[in-house]
């Protein structure tokens, strides 16, 4: 056995895809060499007090469950770790008040903590047995060399997760407007490519809406950045609220903003989504905007909407059709209001 154990134990290493999967070859591992029935590994949660069997492997009549959890006060793994004792082959006169011992009838016991690359307790290696059974020295390093090794793929396996965790992070934040929340143009963009794809798979149309808030300079001018701030957010805000969930708000850069979105079928006639986008998203932005010490009243803001077939255009000639007709009708609210 202890020729095999390294090349055993590096195979585990090489094709082990989980902290579980290696842990669970190890313990069939430790059975082997201290010949002890129940082998496992714990978690310890000293805030809540508390010992936990996360992985087991019971090879005779000693049951010891995996979700079996243990005040840690009455462990065995507290003693042992206090005591310094990594072993005992007589666990009545070592610790006969040990209520979770007398419990699982443990007779024979060896345990060793299991410690992160920061010093942190994670929890204990053990092995067990309702019999005497001396433990070897070979058996014993075994279980030394296996707690490192679950510690290191643990912690290997927690800096992994923290580094998906940032990198989902940095993600969000490098496709998130930071003043509203929305999408920055970035992600609208790498959203209306997406929109595009779908459409034609789907055959319907693509609707934008393109959004610039007119007066906005004399807000800021006037009642100040924070104010316009303020005013943006509340923006961004009340066009969520107008929105289908399928659909995606965002905003380009300084009072520009846009609605994505799929309209209706290629083959049907039935074009009411562009119009009645355009009229919810106009009547949601007339009206009084509270920012903070400053109220004003709102007079609303130049909408373009398109419909575009995706078979004929692409997403950058979309945005720019949209940002076309948006001016257009700019042109034509500020000729009303003069005429």
């Amino acid at each position: 056995m202890e020729d095999l154990l390294i090349p055993q134990v590096v195979r585990s290493l090489e094709s082990g895809k989980s902290v579980e999967e290696l842990v669970r070859r190890l313990l069939l591992m430790l059975e082997a060499t201290t010949d002890l029935e129940s082998t496992y590994l714990t978690k310890i949660d000293l805030q809540q007090g508390l010992q936990q069997i996360l992985f087991s492997h019971n090879s005779k009549s000693m049951q010891i469950p995996e979700g079996l959890s243990v005040p840690w006060e009455d462990t065995l793994c507290k003693r042992a770790l206090e005591e310094g004792r990594l072993c005992t082959d007589d666990v009545a006169s070592c610790w006969g008040d040990s209520q979770a011992a007398k419990a699982l009838n443990i007779v024979t016991y060896v345990s060793t903590p299991v410690r992160l690359e920061d010093g942190t307790l994670f929890g204990t290696l053990c092995a067990a047995s309702s019999e005497r059974k001396p433990i070897s020295e070979k058996g014993a390093n075994v279980l030394r060399l296996f707690s490192e090794l679950i510690a290191q793929s643990i912690w290997r396996d927690q800096l992994l997760s923290q580094l998906k965790a940032a990198n989902a992070a940095l993600e969000r934040y490098s496709y998130t407007d930071q003043l509203t929340g929305l999408h920055n143009r970035r992600s609208v963009l790498v959203h209306l490519e997406r929109l595009f794809s779908t459409a034609i798979r789907l055959q319907k149309y693509v609707v934008i809406a393109f959004i610039d808030l007119d007066g906005f300079k004399q807000i800021n001018d006037v009642h100040g950045h924070a104010a316009g701030d303020r005013f943006l957010i509340a923006v961004g805000q009340r066009l969520s609220t107008q929105i289908r969930a399928e659909d995606v708000v965002g905003r380009l850069g300084g009072d520009e903003f846009v609605v994505l979105g799929l309209g209706h079928d290629i083959d049907s006639d039935d074009d009411h989504t562009s119009a009645s986008l355009k009229e919810r998203l106009a009547s949601s932005l007339i009206d009084r905007f509270s920012l903070g010490e400053v109220e004003i009243d709102y007079p609303g803001a130049s909408i373009g909407v398109v419909l575009i077939d995706p078979r004929v255009s692409d997403a950058e000639k979309a945005l720019s059709l949209a940002d076309a007709t948006m001016y257009a009708e700019k042109k034509r609210r500020k000729a009303s209001l003069t005429g």
